[in-house]
C-alpha cells in the first residue's frame, strides 16, 4: 500500500515528564466519542528530535493516585490518530487501560520535513517515545506498558518490541512488513533486477527533488474508482476515501507519501531479530485478508510459548480498522490484562 496507499481531574494544564497536555476540545474523529474515558491531546519527542502529537485516553473512573497499564498505539500505513489507532485506543481506555494514539513522524500533526515520510528506524522509535511518555505520566504503571499498532505499524510494532525490553506486550493487527512489501512486491513478486531497476529510478528522483527543491510525491488512492482496481484497493478506497474514514490530515485520505523515502524501507529490513522477543506477542489478521501472509510469516519467526496468532474469520485487511464486529477486541483486551499485571 505503501505506493498506493479528563475534562474529570484533568480539567487544567498538566506539564508532566515535560509535556504539555491539554484537553481535546473538539471532537474530530472518525468514530463516535465515548462517554466513559476522558481525552487529552498530549506532545513528546523522540530521540531524533521530532515532536510527537498524541491524544490520550484515560478511563473516567480513575482515582486519583491509581496506576494503570498502558498501550501506545499507532497506524495504520498512511493514517491519523483520527481514525483507526484512536479507535482501538478509546475502546481499550473503556476497558480499564491509559491508551495513547499518536501520529508517527513526518505525518499527522506530529513535526519533521520533509512531510510524509517513512523510515523502518524513525517510525520504530516512534512507539518507544511512546513508551518513554507513558512511562513518565502519572496515572501509569511503567512496568506494565504494551503496544499495539496496526497495518505497517504492526509490522514497526514487532520491530520494537524485539529491541525496547520496557514493552511487555504487543500486538500486532492486520500487520504489513513494510520493508517486505517495499522491496520485493506483493506476494514477494518482484526480483533483484526489478528492484534494481526501481532503485535506479528512485535515486534519479532524488536528483531531480534537490535540483527543483521540493519533494516528488508516490502515488496515492485515486480520487474515483473505475471499477477494475484490485479488490484491496477498493477497500481501502471504502475506508480512507469516504466518510467512513476520511479524515484531512490522513495521507491516504487526503495526501501522497514522499515518494523517495521508500528508499530507506528498500534498504532496512524490519523483523530482523523478532525471534529473540521474549515478552508475548499477539498477532491478529484477517482469514481473507490480501496481507495475511505478512502476520503469518512474523509469527513463524516468533519463539516462545507466549506468543499467539488470531486469524479472525470472514474478515479482510481493512474491516480491522473500524469494523467493531469483526474486531476481536475481548481477545485483545485479555490478551493485554493477562500480559500487563
Amino acid at each position: 500500500m505503501f505506493k498506493k496507499v479528563l475534562l474529570g481531574l484533568f480539567t487544567v494544564l498538566l506539564i508532566v515528564g515535560g509535556s504539555n497536555m491539554a484537553d481535546a476540545k473538539t471532537w474530530d474523529k472518525t468514530f463516535p466519542k465515548s462517554d466513559k474515558v476522558n481525552v487529552l491531546r498530549v506532545e513528546f519527542k523522540n530521540r531524533f528530535g521530532i515532536t510527537l502529537v498524541g491524544d490520550l485516553y484515560v478511563p473516567k473512573t480513575i482515582n486519583k493516585n491509581d496506576k494503570l497499564p498502558a498501550i501506545a498505539i499507532s497506524g495504520p500505513f498512511g493514517a491519523v490518530k483520527e481514525q483507526s489507532s484512536g479507535l482501538y485506543a478509546q475502546t481499550l481506555a473503556e476497558r480499564g487501560f491509559v491508551t495513547l494514539a499518536f501520529d508517527p513522524s513526518y505525518t499527522g500533526e506530529s513535526s519533521g520535513t520533509p512531510r510524509n515520510v517513512a523510515s523502518p528506524d524513525i517510525n520504530t522509535e516512534d512507539f518507544s517515545a511512546a513508551v518513554d511518555f507513558l512511562s513518565n505520566y502519572k496515572n501509569v504503571n511503567s512496568d506494565k506498558i504494551g503496544i499495539l499498532g496496526i497495518c505497517g505499524f504492526g509490522g514497526f510494532a514487532i520491530n520494537a518490541a524485539q529491541i525496547d525490553t520496557r514493552i511487555k506486550a504487543t500486538t500486532a493487527v492486520t500487520m504489513y512488513d513494510m520493508t517486505r512489501v517495499s522491496a520485493k512486491g506483493y506476494n514477494d513478486s518482484v526480483d533483484e533486477n526489478a528492484r534494481y531497476e526501481m532503485k535506479q529510478n528512485l535515486n534519479k528522483q532524488r536528483t531531480e527533488d534537490y535540483k527543483k527543491g521540493t519533494y516528488a510525491k508516490a502515488d496515492g488512492l485515486p480520487e474515483k474508482l473505475t471499477g477494475n482496481e484490485p479488490q484491496f484497493v477498493k477497500d481501502y478506497w471504502d475506508y480512507y476515501k469516504t466518510k467512513r474514514g476520511f479524515h484531512s490530515r490522513s495521507i491516504n485520505s487526503n495526501g501522497n507519501w514522499n515518494m523517495t523515502s521508500s528508499l530507506s524501507l528498500i534498504n532496512q529490513p524490519i523483523l530482523q531479530y523478532s525471534s529473540e522477543i521474549r515478552t508475548p506477542v499477539l498477532v491478529v489478521h484477517g482469514e481473507n485478508a490480501h496481507s495475511r501472509y505478512f502476520g503469518e510469516d512474523a509469527f513463524k519467526k516468533l519463539k516462545g510459548d507466549n506468543k499467539a496468532l488470531l486469524i479472525v474469520k470472514g474478515a479482510n485487511h481493512v474491516d480491522l480498522y473500524d469494523n467493531i464486529e469483526k474486531i476481536p477486541f475481548d481477545k485483545i483486551e485479555s490478551f493485554y490484562k493477562t500480559n500487563l499485571k
